[in-house]
């Protein structure tokens, strides 16, 4: 949606979608906004709670039914696993997700690191067109005025055709971006400190594994260590997304980290997204 000042201070029912790479800003944007009758959608949440549900608790399962106190527990039906995924922990999706690396190391096999990673493309492309189904569900059911969306880190590497016209369509998209390089530092250590759920683009991940098997000399996935090639392959991630996230803020409006960094309450992210606005008129 695109709209000019007067228009978007008219706009009843508010939806925004915050769109930007991991630990820019979406998920602080969006905790600032929950006490003021803004419904938090959690793309990453929705994935967890019902996209990979089945696949996080089957995962468990078959490590649990390894020890044989639990598996006679299990296989009796004297105990249940359940996924308590929360919006600001999202533990069980990275779990699923894994490592790429030696199993022995507490990494995933490469064969099935490419399936989960296609479960997980799959899972945040269901979630995404479940959003005008939660725009109507957020204001006839919890009664909530607005709407902000806040999608992960990876949605510029869906390339499915649908997905961003869908945010387009129903929601104003506000992309964060990073503008200096102390600030993509910060991004590219936070992220190999505290790793979030990571998607690969095919091409871009059989690329990168031959370039580290050329760096290290390894030569199989199985002797790679997971969080040693985790570190190697997220500053050459985080910049293959940058002309990709240019594309999708072609679709609605760019504000910088910086500025998002000033946001502390819901005047002051209205103000941010009538600035942002009023940038663009003012360009085009």
């Amino acid at each position: 949606m695109k709209f000019n000042i007067e228009e978007f201070r008219a706009w009843e029912n508010k939806c925004v979608t915050l769109v930007g790479m991991s630990g820019v800003g979406k998920s602080y944007l969006s905790a600032k906004l929950r006490g003021s009758n803004w419904f938090h959608y959690s793309g990453d949440y929705r994935i967890g709670t019902r996209y990979l549900n089945e696949h996080i608790i089957d995962m468990i399962k078959e490590q649990a039914i390894k020890i044989p106190f639990l598996k006679d527990l299990l296989r009796n039906d004297w105990i249940y696993i359940k996924n308590n995924i929360r919006v600001n922990d999202l533990g069980p999706v990275l779990s699923f997700v894994g490592k790429l690396g030696n199993p022995e190391l507490g990494g995933v096999e490469l064969g099935e690191f490419v399936e989960r990673q296609e479960i997980y493309r799959q899972a945040e492309i269901d979630a995404m067109h479940d959003l005008p189904h939660f725009i109507e569900k957020a204001r006839k059911i919890y009664g909530y005025s607005h709407f902000v969306n806040d999608v992960g880190g990876s949605l510029c590497e869906l390339d499915e055709p649908g997905v961003v016209e869908t945010l387009a369509e129903n929601t104003l998209i506000l992309y964060i971006q990073v503008t200096n390089q102390s600030q993509e530092q910060i991004l590219i250590e936070r992220a190999v400190s505290d790793p979030k759920p990571l998607y690969y683009r095919s091409e871009f991940l059989q690329q990168h594994l031959q370039l580290y098997f050329a760096e290290t000399g390894l030569e199989y996935a199985a002797q790679i260590d997971p969080d040693e090639f985790a570190c190697w392959v997220f500053p050459k991630l985080f910049h293959s997304r940058l002309p990709r996230y240019d594309e999708i803020a072609k679709q609605g409006y760019t504000v910088t980290s910086e500025e998002v960094d000033q946001v502390h309450s819901e005047t002051d992210f209205l103000e941010l997204l009538e600035m942002a606005i009023g940038r663009q008129q003012g360009e085009a």
